[in-house]
């Protein structure tokens, strides 16, 4: 085999090569778009896919709880503002030095990347709502520089916010149903809540890798196809 005919082998076959990845890479892109998110009827967080509304209805019974609170603002804050739309819960308080920091400012990356979307609401549950009062939490929130009038953070009775976090999020996981509200909450996780108010996805708030993922998650709740 000549010089020539070497030269025009090694061609195809680069060109071979990347005609299959270009077509791996598309699949696998295709496949991404695709995987339907699971449902989380249970503290456990075992995840089921369901695509069939019927099955999704049957099987799915677990919902957000309804609760009234106050926001920064020392406005009601009900279930009327998530009905029909998404949301994310995360649960802080402002004194915490340790995790809450990171968190904060992970939603807030998460925050920066939905500007504009109207569809989607974020709340953000003091844990020490004896503390957090609403001026308290204004300030906290304008430290933070937020401008996302979509984010609340909320405070009220430390009951029904430790009740909501346990029964309705599963917060605390599988021992989300063993705790009484007497107990102190502290959570790292970020909880994802579709339009009907079915947990859909729980992320490490801690971790900024996992808040690209529940970006994607949340697009994918806009436009399911």
């Amino acid at each position: 085999m000549d010089y020539w005919e070497r030269k025009i082998v090694k061609m195809y076959r680069i060109v071979f090569l990347l005609l299959i990845s270009a077509t791996v890479w598309a699949c696998s892109e295709k496949k991404e778009e695709t995987m339907p998110l699971p449902f989380y009827n249970e503290p456990t967080f075992t995840p089921m896919f369901l695509e069939k509304e019927a099955e999704i209805d049957q099987k799915i019974t677990h919902r957000i709880g309804d609760f009234s609170f106050l926001n920064q603002d020392s406005v009601k804050i009900d279930q009327t503002i998530v009905e029909g739309k998404i949301h994310v819960a995360n649960f802080i308080f402002t004194i915490c030095g340790s995790i809450c920091p990171t968190m904060t400012n992970n939603m807030k990356t998460v925050s920066d990347s939905l500007r504009g979307a109207d569809g989607v609401v974020l709340l953000s549950y003091s844990v020490t709502p004896w503390i957090d009062t609403p001026a308290v939490l204004k300030k906290f929130k304008e430290n933070y520089a937020i401008e996302n009038d979509n984010w609340h953070f909320i405070t009220g009775s430390q009951s029904a916010i430790y009740t909501l976090a346990r029964q309705s999020y599963f917060a605390e996981e599988d021992i989300g149903f063993s705790r009484d509200s007497s107990e102190f909450l502290h959570t790292e996780h970020f909880i994802l809540v579709d339009q009907s108010k079915r947990i859909r996805g729980v992320y490490n708030g801690t971790l900024a890798l996992e808040m690209g993922q529940l970006v994607v998650d949340i697009k994918s709740l806009q436009d399911p196809e």
